[in-house]
């Protein structure tokens, strides 16, 4: 179950992307998501370097690559507005890398084909961005209950 200070968190950052011109409640969705999911990947990664130098072996199952760690949430989410927006809107692009991640993750690549980011400026990515790295995700549960909360808001939205 979202405790108020988490579901507070979550309506801030879907009320600044939908007063900042995004007022389709699946487009909303869709990007929250996305930008969750990369945050996600990040953690993933970390969570396996750790392991391995704990262990003193070489990375298991690597999602990102050495030329692809700019994308990773961690090396991204400080930089400067117009820095972090580019890597999300030029050719090669964080999009670019989840439609690619294959076969390191089959089913996302599929899903995230047809993908586009739809945030509409630097200042509101920014913001959206430092929004969702206070959100202490550490728990299992509360990233389920964090996407069953914007269903939640889907079904409320209306046509």
């Amino acid at each position: 179950m979202l405790t108020g200070p988490l579901k507070s968190q979550i309506d801030r950052v879907w009320d600044q992307i939908w007063t900042e011109g995004l007022s389709n409640p699946l487009t909303v969705i869709d990007q929250m998501t996305y930008l969750l999911f990369v945050r996600r990947l990040d953690e993933l990664q970390t969570h396996r370097e750790l392991k391995a130098n704990l262990l003193k072996r070489p990375i298991e199952e690597t999602i990102y690559q050495k030329k692809e760690f700019e994308f990773r949430w961690s090396h991204f989410k400080d930089n400067y507005p117009e820095v972090m927006y580019r890597l999300f809107t030029r050719e090669r692009s964080v999009f670019d890398f989840l439609r690619n991640v294959e076969p390191r993750s089959a089913a996302f690549s599929k899903f995230i084909k047809g993908v586009t980011f739809m945030i509409p400026t630097p200042r509101l990515f920014a913001q959206v961005v430092e929004m969702l790295s206070n959100i202490d995700m550490r728990y299992r549960d509360t990233k389920g209950d964090v996407y069953e909360y914007l269903l939640a808001k889907i079904a409320t939205a209306g046509p």
